[in-house]
């Protein structure tokens, strides 16, 4: 692109500026305070390329890695970089002169005068070489102003593979917490599915001694059926979150990746990076391709401009013409041509124009869509700040719910045993362990979901 610059004695059209960051010092109304619960905000601290390895599980690092050498999508992206890249570099070629090599090789066979009673027919060859140059000068820039807009194209498809790589990290690590989520209700289901068999076969006993009544029998029946019945969704969602990961590491369902996981062995990220309004639009992968379709668009008006003005184009042409193929290097067959075009639009029926204008609408409508996406990714933090403050309030009304509901449950059993309450409590105190149980569960997983939506959120650390 640099000999263009030095060949354009201007180039016509906006000359693209990148817009500054917005002008807030937050992303909510009020100072952000950290959730805490045992995470806290670290405001201005980057964000870690590698942000899954704050979970501390080496399954989960193999894993991701695995996704990003093997994922098709990623492999996608880096074919639409290349086919970018090759457009931009085809563009260059106009800042050369285009040089072309033209051989003629002819056999003439002629019948003569046709008004003659005796009609001769002659033959001849003819041969000829020629090299032919053009060069059109970009006087306007428009060469210079396309190969900006695909170079700026270029940068777009290279951004949106790193939220590809974003996303796709991001997935993995979201699938792993929501497989070690099943994998605890299930555990947690069996937990209480072994109490109520348990408290079954005492009931069944006491039966037998007429200790109890048959309804209670039945009434414990019914809840470990109940119990029973949550396992086979659960084993389902589980089966079909594995095929999920399996996918996500570019593997068919037939070759299940060997990582588990477990809610034990994902660790929950104390500090977390938060970064300042102004390092937003910097980080964000979407924001810097709607920064880059911007240019473009840019780039687009002067191309428009460009095509409304006079250009020239410069042409030189030299061969050697001969009737005999000894006889092309000859003195005397040799001629040359040298020519200047320059070409006006005088009347289109206003086309250029209307296209100029065009390419001025195509500058405004990315110029308000990037506004929209940088809007939409400080909303994106702002939710995720709210829910990490939430979700550490919820673990920790979860995990007391559930202290209570196991103390509850102890009581009822035990009072139960010398005829203190009725069957009907028993089984209320489990129903109420059970789901407690899985909102504990349910609560810490989506902790650790929302962790990853922040990192994602501020642009993952590219």
């Amino acid at each position: 692109m640099g000999f263009g610059l030095v060949l354009a004695s201007c180039a016509v059209g906006p000359d693209f500026v990148a817009p500054p960051p917005p002008e807030v010092e937050g992303f909510t109304p009020e100072k952000t305070g950290s959730p805490g619960n045992g995470q806290r905000f670290k405001e201005g601290a980057d964000v870690p390329a590698r942000w899954w390895t704050a979970f501390k599980s080496r399954r989960l690092d193999e894993l991701i890695q695995e996704a990003l050498d093997h994922n098709p999508t990623l492999e996608a992206a880096d074919a639409a970089i290349r086919v970018a890249q090759h457009n931009a570099d085809a563009a260059t070629g106009a800042f050369l002169p285009q040089v072309s090599f033209n051989s003629n090789s002819s056999y003439i066979y002629s019948s003569g005068d046709a008004t003659n009673t005796t009609v001769t027919q002659t033959g001849y060859s003819f041969f000829s070489k020629s090299l032919q140059i053009s060069y059109a000068p970009d006087i306007w820039g428009a060469n210079m102003r396309n190969v900006e807009s695909l170079d700026a194209q270029r940068d777009i498809q290279s951004f949106q593979k790193e939220a590809a790589y974003l996303t796709l990290a991001a997935n993995v690590a979201k699938a792993a917490i929501e497989e070690a989520s099943l994998r605890a209700q299930i555990a947690a289901t069996r937990r209480i599915i072994d109490l109520q068999e348990q408290w079954l076969s005492l009931l069944e006993r006491q039966l037998a001694f007429g200790a109890v009544a048959g309804t209670d029998i039945l009434s414990q029946q019914a809840a470990l059926a109940q119990a029973r019945q949550t396992l086979p969704d659960l084993e389902r969602r589980l089966a079909q979150q594995r095929n999920l990961l399996t996918a996500l590491a570019g593997r068919y369902p037939s070759q299940e990746v060997g990582e588990t996981f477990d809610l034990a062995q994902l660790v929950l990220p104390h500090e977390l990076p938060l970064s300042l309004p102004a390092q937003l639009v910097g980080q964000r992968p979407d924001i810097k391709a709607a920064q880059a379709s911007f240019h473009s668009a840019s780039a687009q008006v002067g191309v428009a401009i460009a095509a409304r003005l006079p250009n020239i184009v410069l042409t030189a042409n030299g061969g050697s013409g001969a009737f005999q193929l000894a006889q092309l290097f000859t003195p005397g067959t040799w001629s040359y041509t040298l020519m200047g075009n320059v070409a006006q639009p005088v009347f289109d029926g206003m086309t250029l124009l209307n296209k100029q204008r065009a390419a001025e609408a195509g500058l405004e409508q990315a110029e308000a869509q990037y506004r929209g996406v940088v809007i939409n990714a400080f909303q994106n933090v702002a939710d995720t700040l709210r829910a990490l403050q939430a979700d550490a309030r919820a673990v920790k009304e979860a995990r007391i719910a559930e202290s209570v509901a196991k103390k509850y449950l102890d009581k009822i059993r035990s009072q139960q045993n010398f005829g203190g309450v009725s069957q009907l409590a028993v089984v209320d105190a489990q129903r109420t362990l059970l789901n407690t149980a899985m909102a504990r569960v349910q609560a810490e997983a989506q902790r650790l979901t929302d962790t990853i939506a922040l990192f994602v959120a501020l642009g993952g650390g590219w």
